[in-house]
């Protein structure tokens, strides 16, 4: 049952830091149980709700479980880095040199306060950024159009009902034209989170709050999800669209299903379809959980796509390698052909690695620009 993988961390760390140290054996031992323990928080998730994408633990635990297993995979690395030197200074000519344990200690130390600080950055409730996004055949109607792009809300026991009412309350105070949400609303099922996803009822702009399903909404009864949500007065763009007009002239907001759809048997994503019946010449917005079909949207003429599903790599270096797996986005905006992609951080994050170093959360408001 024990996972291996996980536990390398925990058994390095044991190995370089724990077991040399002078520490009596009773604090070696409880050392030891508890490194091994918190590097198998993924299965505690899953024994504690049947998925690993749903710790249903008490906040405090599932925080205090992030800060060590982060800990951990922050500490593993830069240990193995001290014992490279060490090799490198042995293999040269000379004496050698042997690292001091103190630089251990402070390599653990300094990777526990890493992962505090970046548990910390995760869990609070972002700040506001804005974007600015110039699009050539914006009808002057929507000159200084409004969206507030909400993204991986991932709503748990991490981030629950309290939570999520200041993020509304935020996003609502901000007064935007649009509320624009990409995905991944939730973590757990509709049982456990009825309560916490509550407040959603009360996201409330004056053109509507509009949606796109994310890859997590089908781990765990996409369907029953989609009709909460629609009942919490969330519209549902699955392969669909909607005109918005102003002074004569259109905008067209569309949506499209996740990629992961058709493992659980539901509609592929579907961007003709999405867009079929569209008017001619109308600019339009798409909203795509993931932004790895960024290049099909601008072939078929989208001027903007808002997605997330990255949570901007999470910690800066990292970033790099979540890039490699979303076709090379995974924070900010992109120039792809004539259209601007432009990928949230996230609101939130999943809560079975929920750090963030160099990476913040956000709250993106959109604002619309005819460019010259």
């Amino acid at each position: 049952m024990i996972r291996l993988i996980p536990s390398l961390p925990a058994l390095y760390v044991v190995a370089r830091v724990v077991w040399p140290s002078p520490w009596p054996l009773a604090l070696k031992l409880g050392l030891t149980a508890f490194l091994l323990a918190a590097s198998q928080y993924h299965l505690w998730s899953r024994l504690s709700s049947g998925s690993v994408f749903a710790p249903e633990f008490p906040r405090p635990v599932v925080i205090l479980f992030n800060v060590a297993f982060g800990a951990l995979a922050l500490a593993a690395p830069m240990l193995v880095a001290l014992d490279v030197v060490t090799l490198v200074c042995w293999i040269l000519p000379g004496d050698g040199w042997t690292v001091p344990m103190g630089w251990r200690y402070a390599a653990a130390l300094a990777a526990l306060v890493l992962a505090a600080v970046a548990v910390s950055q995760a869990v609070r409730v972002p700040p506001l950024k804005d974007v600015t996004v110039a699009i050539p055949d914006l009808p002057r109607g929507f000159e200084g159009y409004t969206i507030l792009h909400l993204s991986d809300l991932h709503i748990s026991r991490l981030f629950p009902a309290e939570w999520a009412e200041t993020v509304v309350a935020r996003a609502n105070a901000l007064g935007t034209d649009l509320i624009a949400v990409t995905g991944d609303f939730i973590d757990g099922s509709l049982a456990a989170r009825r309560t916490d996803v509550e407040p959603l009822r009360g996201l409330t702009a004056p053109d509507g709050v509009w949606a796109v399903p994310g890859n997590h909404e089908y781990f765990f009864d996409y369907d029953a999800w989609m009709g909460h949500l629609a009942g919490l007065g969330i519209r549902l763009l699955a392969n669909a669209h909607t005109v918005l007009t102003r002074d004569g002239g259109a905008l067209v907001v569309a949506g499209v299903t996740d990629r992961s759809a058709l493992s659980t048997g539901h509609p592929r994503p579907d961007l003709a379809a999405a867009l079929a019946g569209a008017p001619a010449g109308a600019p339009v917005v798409l909203l795509d959980h993931q932004p790895a079909s960024a290049a099909r949207a601008a072939a078929y003429g989208v001027r903007l796509q808002l997605s997330g599903h990255t949570h901007g790599g999470m910690i800066r270096g990292l970033d790099r390698l979540v890039a490699r797996g979303n076709a090379g986005f995974v924070s900010g905006a992109y120039r792809v052909q004539g259209m601007l992609l432009y990928v949230s951080n996230g609101t939130a994050l999943w809560p079975g690695f929920a750090l963030r170093l160099g990476r913040p959360s956000e709250l993106t408001r959109i604002i619309l620009r005819r460019s010259a």
